[in-house]
This record gives structure tokens, sequence and C-alpha cells, in this order.
């Protein structure tokens, strides 16, 4: 029980302090191009993502200069093509500049959003700004993360726990049915709540709306609705042929059970990271070994403390080593594949401190090795467990050639004193082993929600944005980060015609997402060192979703300094500073 209650502490603590995800698909270019002035109104709006994406009804959202909604039509993949998503558009598109608000489902089952612009002919004064709801609501985020949390829990437990009652083979395997009922009814509710929230996770909605039957269809028409769909009816078949394989032999048993656990991870696998990318094939093989060893291990782990604790029949030495080379193949599984997996992710070794997903994965890494000093602990005491045991077989051929045996007593020290000792050594460093090995869980979960470096980069290469058909206009992007959780993204900043005289200046920011965002204040102030002009503060005003001013009025020409402050809260506020150049 006390066990328990401190796995139970530790997984709370670890759901409760977890960063937020981050998606996995980013915009790789889009056409129109973001910020671009086209002659003629286009036909399409076309985005193409660094992999394949899942569409909603209102993927596309796109918002005329009047700051009224256009009617589109239903969006839809280009031909051949998962990974580019177009909606056709309305031939009479007047003059100005669109707001295009998108949101798309990654292939490994998270939304991703943002927003661009566009102008036909030539610039709004005022381009309009996308409304916010597209934004993923807190509490449909943090219920459906802790349901993936559990899952990942109740998967490991229950696969781990049927592996090692029929590979490890203890004598008393009372102990072990209520982790296998408490896992598999887990890995069933956990589903089954995240089947209905899968709706409203994708549409950025509150839970309240999970009861809208009218967005089962198309949940259930996406892969990760299909994949949690899939892991019901395996749970439930499962639990039917449970009575029926209960008398077959041993053989039969094993391999029902192994084709189940396979087909288990294969609902996690269709739906993550190795659904999409570059080598699916094998990547998904390698997510599937992974997970599965994953559950052997931290499972039996499990399985095994509590068989310490609370069998009837202590297991013997056999039963130990048993696990304990379960273990070790375990482990080898989970470093080949763990390798490969941290290279397809990461694509450099840069990354691998320079994004988030290396990070993350840095401390996954750093956990690992304190789970193998724990089981190498646990190896060494499972070995002197096998001593007074091996001693006590030997002893009665010593004392049938020396005389008679001793008495019960003589025994009792030699034999049982050590290795009770023993067991009370292991059954502590298991319990470490699985302590950290929830820790690790819990940190590849975190990985799972995070964006990889590969595909950060390749998001990266895409063109900055420019104004096209102006060239006097300047157009910059601008990264801030105040070094607070969420307090990263980009400016937009768009100046018309940058150049002496009067000037307008529109700013618009995104989030560490990409999404568009609201924050409290945008200050820009502009300083001529050379002349010792300025600071010319922009006075920008909030006009809705994005913060302009149509009277800047910068009087000499050269190379200004552009101060940009962004305050996310009431305290958190960051700086930064650009050359503008500004001609006649």
């Amino acid at each position: 029980m006390r066990a328990l209650v401190l796995l139970g502490t530790l997984l709370i603590l670890l759901l409760t302090g977890t960063a937020p995800a981050s998606a996995h698909a980013a915009l790789r270019a889009s056409d129109p191009e973001d910020g671009s002035v086209v002659k003629a109104p286009p036909t399409h709006i076309t985005l193409t993502f660094t992999e394949s994406v899942g569409l909603l009804e209102d993927s596309f959202r796109v918002y005329g200069p009047d700051n009224r909604r256009v009617h589109m039509e239903e969006p839809e993949h280009a031909a051949g093509s998962a990974d580019t998503a177009r909606a056709a558009l309305p031939r009479d598109l007047d003059e100005g500049t669109y707001t295009v608000a998108w949101r798309v489902v990654s292939a490994d089952s998270h939304p991703v959003s943002g927003a661009f612009t566009f102008s036909v002919g030539k610039p709004s004064p005022t381009p309009p700004a996308a409304p916010a709801d597209h934004a993923e609501h807190p509490v449909t985020k943090s219920l459906y993360d802790t349901g993936r949390y559990l899952a990942y829990i109740a998967a490991a437990l229950l696969i781990g726990t049927a592996a090692f009652a029929a590979l490890c083979r203890p004598p008393d395997p009372g102990p072990l049915r209520a982790p296998l009922l408490f896992g598999w009814w887990t890995l069933l509710l956990t589903t089954a709540a995240l089947l209905i929230l899968r709706a409203p996770y994708e549409r950025g909605t509150s839970p309240a709306t999970a009861l809208d039957l009218s967005a089962f269809p198309d949940t259930l028409n996406g892969r990760p609705g299909l994949a949690l769909l899939s892991r019901m009816a395996l749970l439930l078949t499962a639990a039917l042929l449970v009575p029926v394989l209960g008398g077959r032999p041993s053989r039969i048993r094993v391999t029902a059970g192994a084709a189940f656990s396979v087909a288990l991870a294969l609902t996690w696998a269709s739906a993550e990271h190795a659904s999409a990318g570059i080598q699916v094939p094998v990547a998904m093989t390698s997510s599937v070994l992974h997970l599965l060893a994953m559950a052997c291990w931290l499972g039996g782990l499990t399985a095994l403390l509590l068989t310490l604790h609370r069998a009837k029949t202590p297991p013997p030495y056999a039963t130990v080593a048993r696990f304990s080379r379960l273990a070790f193949t375990s482990v080898t599984v989970l470093v080949v594949t763990g390798a490969y997996q941290s290279w397809r992710g990461l694509g450099s070794w840069s990354a691998l401190t320079g994004t988030a997903y290396g990070r993350t994965l840095t401390v996954k890494l750093a956990a690992t090795v304190f789970l193998l000093l724990a089981a190498a602990l646990s190896r060494r005491w499972t070995a002197l467990l096998a001593v007074p045991q091996e001693a006590e077989e030997r002893e009665p051929a010593l004392v049938g050639a020396a005389g008679p045996p001793p008495g019960p007593r003589t025994t009792h020290m030699t034999t049982a004193a050590p290795e009770a000792l023993h067991r009370r050594a292991l059954r502590r460093s298991v319990l470490a082993e699985v302590v950290v090995a929830v820790a690790v869980l819990l940190v590849t979960t975190v990985l799972t929600g995070t964006l990889p470096s590969r595909a950060e980069a390749e998001a990266a290469k895409a063109p900055e944005p420019q104004v096209a058909g102006l060239p006097g206009a300047q157009a910059l992007t601008v990264p801030y980060d105040t070094g607070t959780p969420g307090g990263s993204g980009t400016v937009q900043l768009t100046m018309d015609p940058g150049r002496v005289g009067e000037n307008g200046l529109q700013a618009v920011v995104f989030g560490p997402q990409g999404a568009l965002t609201f924050v409290p204040e945008v200050r820009v102030t502009f300083t001529l060192p050379a002349k010792d002009v300025g600071p010319i503060d922009a006075r920008l005003t909030d006009r809705g979703g994005y913060w302009a001013t149509n009277d800047l009025t910068l009087p000499l020409e050269g190379a200004w300094t552009m101060k940009l402050t962004v305050r996310v809260s009431d305290i958190d506020q960051v700086t930064v500073e650009r050359r503008v150049r500004i001609t006649r």
C-alpha cells in the first residue's frame, strides 16, 4: 500500500507540473504567401505542412477588408498530397487585405492553428483581425492530456503484468489480478473519455461541446478517432476471449496475449510521431517495439514489486531471474528503438540543446540513466539472492558425506537470514526502479506532445513574409521571448511606405505555436542615433486583435533603431531592437 500511495502521489505531481504540449505539424508554405499583394483575386487558398494533416469543417476561415467572413467551400486535400490543404475562394473578392485563420489536425493527433494575411490590389489601411476562438481551450486540453498520460500508464500496467505472469511464472499469481483489472478498466475508461473529448480538442472548444453528436462522424473519420475506436474494440474483445482461453495450453494463451499487445501498441503508433515524417514503416515498427518493451519493463516492475510484498508464497529465485532476463531484453530493445526515434526526431546534434524537443529528450535520457543504475542494483541483489539457495542445495550432499545433518537452527542462520536481507534489499531497489520508470514514462508522454526538431527545422526553411508589389514597404518578423511559459512568439510588423514622412504601421502578434495571440500591450519607438533624433513613439493602438497606427512620422532618412516592446502580462515584458532603413 505504501508503494501504491507513493506511485499515485508521484503521478499527480508530474501530471500537474507537466508543460503544455506543442502541436507537431508546422506550416511550410502558403499560396498566396503571407503578406503578399496579388494583382488578381486568387481562386484557392493552399497550405502546405511539414506532415500530413486532417481537416475540419472550418479549417479555413477568411475575413475580408470589412472584417466580415468570406463564404468558402469545404476544405480538401490536394490530389495525392495529404500534407497539402486547399479551399476554393469566391471569384469576386474586393480590393484590400484578407486575413486567413486556419486550424488542422496533425497526423500525430494534435491540432495546430495559425493565421496570415494577403492583399488583393493593395493593402487595406487596417487589415482585418482573425478572432481568437481558434486557440486551444485550456480545460479541454488539460483533460485530454491527462487522459493520454493515464492511458500510457494503464497500458504499461496491463501489458507488463500479463507478460510477468506468463513469462516469469510466479508461484502465487493472486496479487497480479488487481493490477490487471485496474489496467484494463483504466485504459477502457480513458479511451472512451478521449474519444468523447476528441471533437472539442480538435476544434478548440469547451468540454461542454463534447455532447454535440453532430461532431462524432468527423471524429470517427479521422485517424486519431479510428485509433481510439480500435483500442476500445480490442479491450472489449480481450475481455470476451479471456474466459475462453482460460483452459487452453499456455503456448496458445501467450500467443494470443502477444497478438493483443502488438495490436494495442499499433493504436498508439498509428496516431502519433511514427505515422508522419520520414521512414514511416520503420518508424511504426520501432514505435510498437518501444512501447511493448516499455510496458514489459515498467508493468513487470510493478508486478514484481506487488509479488514481493503481497504474495503468500515468496517468489523463488527462478521467478526473479526470469524477470531479470526479460528486463534486460526490454532495455536492449528500448535503447535500440530509442536511439532510432531520437535520430528521427532530432535531425542534428545541435537540436539536442537548441530545441524544446531536444531538451525534453535530454531530460528523458538523464532519467533513463538513473533507471539503468537502479536496474543494475536490482540485478546485483537478484544474484545475491541465488547464493543462499545454491548453498542450501549443496549442503545436504556435503553433510551426507561427513556425518549427520546439522540441526534446523544452524540451517536457518546460514541461509534464511541472508535470504531475508537480500529480499528486503531487492524490494527497495525494485521500488526505486518503479518510481524512476514512472517519471521516464511521463517525460515520454510530454515528448510525444512536443514539436520534433526535424519538423521545426523544415518549418524554419519557409521564406520570410514579404510585401510583394510594394518595393517601398517593409515587412519584419521579430521574435520575442520573456523567459516565462507561453511568453514567446513573433511579431509581424508592416510599415507602409517605409519612407521619410508619414507612415502606417501594423503589428500582429503570434504565440509560441504560430497561432494568432492577444497581448496587453505592444509599443514601438524609433530613434535615429546619427542625428540624435528620438525616441519617437509610434503610439500603436489595439484594433481588436492587432496593433496599428496611421500617423507615424519619421522626418529624416537613415538607419533608425526600432525598439519593440511586447508585454504579455502585468509584470512580464521584453524589448527587442531592430535596425530599419528609411529612405526618401
